[in-house]
């Protein structure tokens, strides 16, 4: 049985696995942040986190504050959830977070080229932004951090611009920068929401409230 439209989409099988692969990764995350830790050896607080996380970055990339013709938008902040995993919970737990929700945004909006693209677009952009983890014990580790993981992010879907969406290059746009579309058209929406969301997370009050979430999660 097939998984794949001819139209690109799913079919009920695809959503099924998928949401199969979802629930598994969110409890491998669990798993692995609590090998790290001397607790038990399941953390029902860790599983909570990750879960809301998810659901929080799932939610508010509905809310678009602008919208790209081929795909992409500036959000309402969704990538920070994920990227606030990595910070408290490390790279592992951070990947595993991003590749759930990576697979929900591919749920949410599915479209099949290949297996490649479905890794770039969708499992590896955002299991990307689980990267934070890399400065969770450095001084502004999360504003590093979240810079990290969108970056990685958009490489990941500039890589899947050059192999699969160059035909949707708009036709007016300049032909000696065509070689670059694919690099800005996925870095001009990541980078917007990215300025945005640095400017909030450095904001004194915001910080302050970070930091007490950061101090519930990791009690």
């Amino acid at each position: 049985m097939s998984i794949v439209t001819p139209d690109g989409g799913l079919t009920t099988l695809g959503y099924v696995l998928c949401g199969i692969v979802v629930v598994a990764l969110i409890l491998a995350a669990a798993f692995l942040s609590s090998k790290k830790s001397s607790r038990k050896k399941l953390s029902t607080k860790q599983l909570v986190f990750c879960a809301a996380a998810i659901a929080l970055s799932f939610i508010t990339s509905y809310i678009k504050v602008v919208s790209m013709p081929y795909g992409g938008s500036i959000t309402l902040f969704s990538m920070l959830f994920i990227c606030l995993i990595g910070y408290w919970y490390g790279i592992g737990v951070g990947i595993m977070t991003g590749l759930a929700y990576g697979i929900l945004q591919f749920l949410q909006e599915p479209y099949v080229l290949s297996l490649f693209q479905v890794c770039c677009d969708y499992v590896l952009a955002f299991a990307a932004l689980g990267l934070a983890g890399f400065f969770h014990k450095s001084k502004n580790g999360l504003v590093k951090g979240y810079i990290l993981g969108i970056l990685v992010r958009g490489l990941f879907h500039t890589i899947g611009g050059y192999l699969y969406w160059m035909d949707y290059m708009p036709e007016n746009f300049p032909q000696a920068l065509s070689s670059v579309y694919p690099i800005v058209y996925n870095y001009s929406y990541i980078l917007a929401e990215g300025v945005l969301t640095v400017i909030v997370i450095l904001l004194p009050p915001v910080s302050k409230a970070l930091a007490q979430v950061k101090k519930s999660a990791l009690e």
